[in-house]
This record gives C-alpha cells, structure tokens and sequence, in this order.
C-alpha cells in the first residue's frame, strides 16, 4: 500500500483549505458543517441540506459554487414542478430542413445543481433527478444524454413535519452521500451576521480553485490509503444496520430496512476526504466516526415503533458505535499489554 507523501499532503490541504477558508467567510459558525459539504464534494457525491428556513443552506451551495467557479444552477422545487422541468424536453423548431424536434437541456445540465426544497415537489417529480445523480447522464424520450463534469446535486429540504412536504423516497434518499442536519445559529453568530453584513449579505468571493486544481484534488484524495482493518469496521458497521446482521436489542432492532451497499462506499469515500482534511496519508476509524452519522442515519428505514420510541437513524448509528470494537478479533492480551 503505497501512501502520500508529506509534500502531496501538504498540496491537498492547501487546495482544500481555500474551499474551507472561504466558505467559513459565508457561513458563520458551522464549522462542522462547512467541513462535512467539503468532504462531500471531494468525495464527489451529492449532499442533502436538512434545516429550517433561513438557516444559511442556499448560501452555502451558492457560495460552494462561487468559490469552485463551477457552472450553477437553481432549480425551486414546488407542487407544479414537473419532470420535464429538470431534465429538459424536445420541442418541435423550423430549420433548413423543415420543422424537427430539438432538444433543450434543463436546469440539470450544470456543474453543481442546487434542488432548493427538494421535499416540497411530488415523488414523481423527484425521481427525475436518479439517473442523474447515479448515472451522471439524463435519458429523455429514448435519447441518453451525458451531463458536465463534475456533476453535484446539492439539495435543502424543510423537516418533513413543515406544511406542504413530501418524504423523499427511499431509493433518492440513497442517492445522497451525506445528509446534513443544519442547526440554528447561536447568539454569538447572530449578533455577527447583524453587525459586520451589510442586509445580512455575505461577502462576494472570486474562485480559489481553478477546474485543474480540483481535478488535482480530486486525484489526490484518490491516493489516500484505505487500510483493511478500517475497511472491515466499515463494513460491519453497514451490517450491524440489518437484523440479519445483529440488530437485535436496543435502537438497532427498530430498523426495518438497513442501509444498502451505497452506504459503505460514500463512508470509504467520504473517509478519504476527511483524512486528507485532517493532513493523513490514510483513513483511520477517527475519520469513519466523525461521518458515520451523516453516511449511514439517513439511508435506514425506521419500523413504525421507532416513533413510538422516539428513536431514529441517527441513534441507531450511534448505538451501534458505541458497541462495535475496531477490530473484528481483539489482539490477545499479552499483546495488547506491550
């Protein structure tokens, strides 16, 4: 296993560093959250937003956008929207050789796509983004058409609890690399958004990343070591999710469905770019705690005495973490004294 060197090391956090430094400017006091949409895009998945309105979540995707330089669009997701609004349709046009349909790309067709209040179109509506979001490429009337790279949907929703949302459905859900819950701000921030922004407006920011310099990023995060043992406790962390695989007694038992395969490839993948964050040439199980919750909680089908019970994907994870040991097979005792 071949790992970084230090000088490749030093390269990534500097190039990621601008991103992190610069997003910090727009959204004051999540530096948590700031981290975590980084670590999703490095890890090139798509990230969902979950938080009241008015909590910074369109600036976020908008400033990741501006400081990326990346193609943008905005796409606000209501009751009327329909499929063909996202992906584009044929319309029937004159030409030289008389009238033909011609395709025009929707919104889709955009570096980084912002689906604002995902939750308040239809189901229907929805799905228009799957094959987009897992195939990187749109099929409309039997014509398969590739979209730009790279491609990221960044997507807010409102808690399912506000008037006029619908619950994502599952297979879209698992579509998201990671779901990240944003929180309100504390009185320290709201007293520095209100006394250093101009209308509460953040401030404009120019690129920091050429599109070679993200490519050289993302080649870089590439590069980060898996190892196996980090690699086993992944995976049986996704198993323990199911109750074939252990989820019998406490927060666990209440899955009915566990998470899907997805989940350990965005924890692997999303771990790389923590990792690389942190300045390791490697993932380690810090990286995979610190992102178990937003990999792996929102992909979990919850049995309906979860409710019940108060209990939902995110304390499953967690009680799942506090139970799982690093290594499957604990090194003998006499070892583990030296």
């Amino acid at each position: 296993m071949k790992l970084l060197s230090k000088d490749e090391i030093q390269r990534g956090q500097e190039l990621v560093g601008r991103v992190v430094e610069g997003l910090n400017q727009i959204i004051l006091g999540k530096r948590d959250l700031v981290e975590q949409a980084v670590v999703g895009l490095l890890a090139r998945g798509h990230i969902l937003l979950e938080g009241l309105p008015g909590l910074g979540k369109t600036e976020l995707v908008k400033g990741l956008s501006r400081l990326l330089g990346l193609g943008f669009r905005r796409v606000q997701f209501t009751p009327d929207l329909l499929p063909s609004d996202i992906t584009g349709t044929y319309i029937l046009q004159e030409s030289a050789d008389g009238r033909r349909f011609v395709f025009h790309p929707g919104p889709i067709f955009a570096n980084l796509v912002l689906a604002d209040e995902i939750n308040r179109a239809s189901p229907k509506t929805q799905s228009a983004l799957l094959e987009a979001m897992q195939e990187r490429r749109v099929t409309v009337l039997g014509t398969t058409h590739d979209l730009p790279a790279p491609f990221f949907v960044l997507a807010t929703q409102n808690p399912i609890e506000l008037e006029g949302t619908y619950p994502l459905p599952e297979a879209q859900i698992d579509r998201f690399m990671l779901k990240l819950d944003v929180a309100a701000a504390s009185t320290e921030v709201l007293e520095a958004i209100i006394t250093t922004r101009q209308a509460g407006q953040p401030p404009a920011l120019s690129a920091v990343l050429s599109a070679e310099e993200l490519g050289e990023a993302f080649a870089i995060v590439d590069q980060v070591a898996l190892p196996p043992a980090v690699a086993n406790y992944i995976s049986r962390l996704v198993t323990a999710t199911h109750r074939d695989g252990g989820a019998t007694t406490g927060p666990a038992a209440h899955v009915k469905f566990g998470a899907s395969p997805r989940a350990a490839i965005a924890l692997a993948s999303a771990g790389r770019a923590l990792a690389l964050l942190r300045g390791k040439p490697n993932v380690g199980f810090d990286e995979v705690r610190a992102l178990a919750e937003p990999a792996v909680a929102h992909r979990l089908v919850m049995d309906y005495s979860a409710r019940l019970e108060n209990i939902d994907g995110r304390s499953v994870v967690r009680s799942i973490l506090a139970s799982l040991g690093e290594l499957e097979q604990e090194m003998p005792e006499e070892l583990s004294r030296k």
